[in-house]
């Protein structure tokens, strides 16, 4: 018994050690979270430092897909749609790489984030954008490499940019914040949704508020949205609760007629069930 106590404690002790980082990463890991107007980025990367090394054309050949960064390959995450000149790349999250030369830098978008470095084979369908922009040198050296979101002053777009020893490049993109805006404007103007009328009747009838007013806003949920069979249920139970049965069974066989059409069993069981209640 004790044997295997001893054994247990080892066990855990271990894996403790085995999960557990002993000593810091030479190329220690970083993450950058930016928004831009109403789109938000995101960036896992490890940093590498100079070390008094040549970095370009040295360590990081000229000419070669490079991981952008250390150990496994960047990752780049977008809300929204970005914009690169005349180029969109979608939302989603794509690892990072880039291929660097003397005068300009091409800037890749790769869909599979799983690996470590680079692909073993590499894919051109898995390219979801590829931009180039041109070096910058700089007068005095960087020494850990960095990435990093600026032009933060205006809400439509900002720019992008790696930099380390004496290289920066810089990927300008813009981002939908207009038409987001435009489109919350427009939808707050034209008053609350049919999602948000029943919500709140739903509320009303969870917490035993004013029921009129639940029917009321469940009454206008369903003149906007006459197919949602979900509607009819809250509101059939909100007729029921204020006594008005032969309305309850009205609306609990609209419901009930649309949750078949559809073939959701489980409002169609709830309906049934009502109904039965609701007849005697």
């Amino acid at each position: 018994m004790k044997k295997v106590f001893v054994s247990a404690i080892l066990a855990i002790a271990f894996s403790s050690v085995s999960n557990a980082q002993l000593a810091p990463q030479p190329s220690p890991s970083g993450k950058l979270e930016q928004k831009v107007g109403l789109t938000d980025l995101s960036i896992e990367y490890s940093r590498p430092s100079k070390r008094n090394r040549v970095v370009f054309g040295d360590i990081v050949p000229f000419g070669e897909v490079w991981r952008t960064g250390a150990n496994e390959n960047s990752k780049f995450t977008n809300s929204d749609a970005l914009i690169f000149g005349k180029d969109t790349l979608k939302p989603g999250t794509y690892a990072l790489y880039t291929k660097p030369t003397k005068e300009s830098w091409d800037l890749i978008f790769y869909t599979d984030v799983t690996n470590w470095g680079t692909p073993d084979t590499w894919d051109d369908k898995k390219v979801a954008l590829k931009v180039n922009a041109k070096v910058k040198n700089l007068s005095e050296a960087v020494e850990t490499f960095t990435i990093s979101i600026d032009g933060l002053e205006s809400v439509n777009g900002a720019t992008l940019t790696f930099k380390w020893d004496q290289t920066s490049v810089s990927f300008p993109f813009t981002v939908p914040t207009d038409a987001k805006v435009m489109a919350n404007i427009n939808k707050t103007m034209a008053g609350p949704s049919a999602n948000d009328y029943i919500s709140a009747a739903s509320y009303y009838l969870e917490n035993k508020k004013d029921l009129k007013k639940a029917l009321e806003w469940a009454t206008k949920a369903a003149d906007m949205n006459p197919e949602a069979f979900w509607i009819f249920r809250t509101k059939s139970l909100i007729q029921a609760e204020l006594g008005d049965k032969k309305g309850a069974i009205e609306s609990a066989k609209k419901g009930l007629a649309l949750s078949e059409k559809t073939k959701y069993d489980n409002y169609t069981k709830l309906f049934k069930e009502s109904l039965k209640e609701w007849s005697k």
